[in-house]
């Protein structure tokens, strides 16, 4: 890097309202194969993988909190793995960011003909749904991913990534009329998971389990890996209502017992049915 390009590239870097310029200006340099972060340097696309989706997910657990203070910073870090990838893809000569810009704006205009081009706006969300999959079916035959099942990521939620097999695969006329065959399904896996006995059979049976589970959410339009977020907040917060009751009793779970801590369990139930 020359002065002149150090020196424009300083004066970016400090400035207060730079955008996007500076993010990525920014991030350049901390991939700088001679004055970057060590740490930085170190990485690849695998190793900040798991740090992009759980920047997605504090996205999602801001939004759920209706923490609005929060969301700027928290969208600003998942901005931030998107420049990240970006950085590591334009080093190897792959991308850079505005190609993936360029891609996504050439994506959204192709998948909204009712906004950009010719088509008839008037609509309902339904229809754009089914419009929307039939220009993802094509997108996907474009690129020789002709199987139903072609195209749903591995690296999803598996959760989230049953409910999408799920979806695709009804599609095609393969799924349950109804909840009822879902629950027959369920009482059936429930039976075999009450059955198993090796530790390898307890593994599989318990994730047809599971999927039978996401099923049932896919059926009821329930999002199953928000369901079970909010159970989590749910058992946080009346856990945290046993500690405190716990603590004003001069104790603290190790030194109750589960009789005394599941009527405070009660307690919590009451008091949230109560506000």
């Amino acid at each position: 890097m020359t002065d002149v390009t150090k020196d424009a590239s300083d004066k970016l870097v400090h400035t207060p309202n730079g955008g996007m310029p500076r993010l990525i200006e920014i991030m350049r340099r901390l991939r700088d194969p001679n004055d970057g972060c060590p740490w930085d340097l170190e990485q690849d696309f695998a190793s900040i993988a798991p740090y992009t989706i759980e920047e997605a997910y504090e996205v999602a657990d801001a939004i759920e909190r209706e923490a609005w203070d929060e969301l700027k910073g928290e969208l600003g870090d998942l901005l931030f793995q998107s420049v990240f990838h970006a950085q590591m893809a334009d080093e190897a000569g792959y991308f850079n960011f505005d190609d993936i810009a360029d891609t996504m704006s050439d994506k959204m205009v192709a998948r909204h003909p009712h906004v950009f081009g010719d088509e008839n706006r008037d609509k309902s969300s339904d229809q754009q749904t089914l419009d929307w999959e039939k220009i993802k079916a094509a997108e996907r035959a474009a690129k020789k991913q002709t199987g139903v099942l072609d195209g749903v990521a591995m690296g999803l939620p598996a959760l989230m990534r049953a409910v999408k097999l799920q979806n695709r695969a009804a599609r095609v006329g393969f799924d349950w009329p109804s909840t009822d065959e879902v629950f027959d399904k369920l009482v059936e896996e429930m039976r075999e998971v009450e059955q198993c006995e090796t530790p390898e059979e307890k593994f599989e049976e318990f994730g047809d389990l599971m999927f039978v589970m996401a099923n049932l959410a896919r059926h009821w339009k329930i999002d199953p890996e928000a369901a079970l977020r909010a159970a989590n907040a749910k058992f946080t917060r009346r856990f945290e209502y046993i500690e405190a009751a716990l603590e004003a009793r001069g104790k603290s779970p190790k030194d109750s017992d589960l009789q005394e801590m599941d009527a405070l369990w009660d307690a919590a139930k009451i008091e949230e049915k109560s506000t």
